[in-house]
């Protein structure tokens, strides 16, 4: 799908798709420390289409029960008219927190509102002390670990106006998911992969926004999920001859799902190759069944797995790459190309270094030279990234 022909669609990021979710399927399994989840969500009748590699925005609502605690610490009924940032017609609050405002990642304007508004001796003092010159480290560690909720809930003798305090709060931003499936495939239909995120902070639980509303509150509160697909610079090689190498740990497996479909469908007579790698292989195996069968069915050649937890010293994708490289690097030479997805921290780059020493040492190149080769391949476009 080019960007031209996203637009042929009435849906956008301005204007998104209601879409409703068919399938809300748990993938890891049961001991696994992620909840790893597959969504199939309808696009039929959007006019929405969409192309192996694009993304899927989704726009959330915040856990309503966080809702009602900030207007409870704000002194508020939820009725109350406010003008949104950037905005001219006045809006509930409550419907604002709910949809339209970002309640985490504090900043510190909001702390310098409270220390303005201070009456209460000790909750003055203690807002000095973090807004001091001295005091940033100390400051960045605190907000690190709080919601907005947990800083009105840390100075409750102070008021502010529900305006005020919404001037502080930044949009609540749509989040963008690699898309799973190919719509070769599946038509009207976007398949997801996503992480659940759950953890607990300063003495509260607290869940991703995005990944809990997909997972739960969509069925608690029986709304659609507001969708618009995004055009990618990320996708299969256009000569479907062409061999294909993809390197996707967790979640970072979900473009290549798409990819591997798309490249049957369109009956690619190039190899596929992947590398998948995640903590346990009992329990952290995504797609574990449709990998043999297209194993089985000849749509994929090599299938390299790597488990942090299950030996050590741990395993990684890199570290299977280095075990192929003779192999990789014959892939490579003969015109391969070469993906990766996922984490953009740490496995992006360790990843990137592998297949740097791969190309020198199988290419008989000093580092210079490899270096060069794997820049000429991002040119080419036969090495691309989608890291996050």
């Amino acid at each position: 799908m080019s960007s031209t022909a996203a637009n042929v669609s009435f849906y956008n990021k301005d204007n998104p798709y209601p879409a409703r979710i068919l399938e809300n399927r748990l993938l890891s399994g049961p001991g696994s420390e992620k909840e790893t989840r597959h969504f199939v969500l309808s696009i039929a009748g959007s006019g929405l289409s969409y192309k192996a590699g694009d993304s899927l925005g989704v726009y959330p609502v915040n856990p309503p029960k966080e809702v009602d605690d900030v207007l409870r610490l704000l002194g508020a009924s939820g009725t109350e008219r406010i003008v949104l940032p950037r905005a001219t017609v006045s809006v509930p609050l409550r419907l604002a927190l709910f949809a339209n405002l970002a309640l985490n990642a504090p900043s510190r304007k909001i702390l310098e509102l409270l220390a303005a508004k201070a009456t209460d001796e000790g909750e003055r003092a203690r807002l000095a002390e973090l807004l001091a010159p001295e005091a940033k480290e100390q400051l960045t560690a605190y907000l690190e670990q709080r919601h907005y909720v947990d800083i009105l809930a840390d100075f409750p003798n102070t008021r502010v106006h529900p305006q005020e305090f919404v001037d502080h709060l930044r949009r609540l931003m749509p989040r963008l998911y690699s898309i799973a499936s190919s719509s070769k495939v599946h038509p009207g239909e976007i398949h997801l992969t996503v992480v659940v995120v759950r953890y607990h902070m300063n003495g509260r639980d607290r869940v991703g926004v995005c990944s809990s509303f997909l997972a739960e509150r969509v069925k608690e509160i029986e709304t659609l999920v507001p969708v618009f697909v995004v055009d990618s610079h990320f996708g299969p090689p256009e000569n479907g001859a062409a061999d294909c190498i993809m390197v996707g740990p967790g979640t970072g497996i979900a473009p290549f799902r798409a990819f591997v479909q798309d490249r049957v469908a369109a009956a690619a007579s190039g190899r596929n190759w992947i590398f998948f790698g995640d903590q346990r292989e009992a329990v952290d195996y995504l797609y574990e069944d449709e990998w043999k069968q297209a194993m089985a069915d000849g749509h994929l050649h090599r299938l390299d797995t790597a488990w942090s937890r299950d030996r050590s010293p741990k395993v990684y994708v890199q570290d299977r790459m280095r075990a192929n490289a003779a192999e990789l690097w014959a892939w490579l030479k003969g015109g391969a190309h070469f993906y990766v997805c996922g984490d953009a921290k740490r496995m992006a780059k360790d990843v990137d270094a592998a297949l740097h020493e791969i190309v020198a040492q199988q290419g008989g190149m000093d580092p210079a030279a490899a270096a060069e080769y794997v820049k000429q391949m991002k040119k080419d476009k036969r090495y691309q990234r989608d890291v996050y």
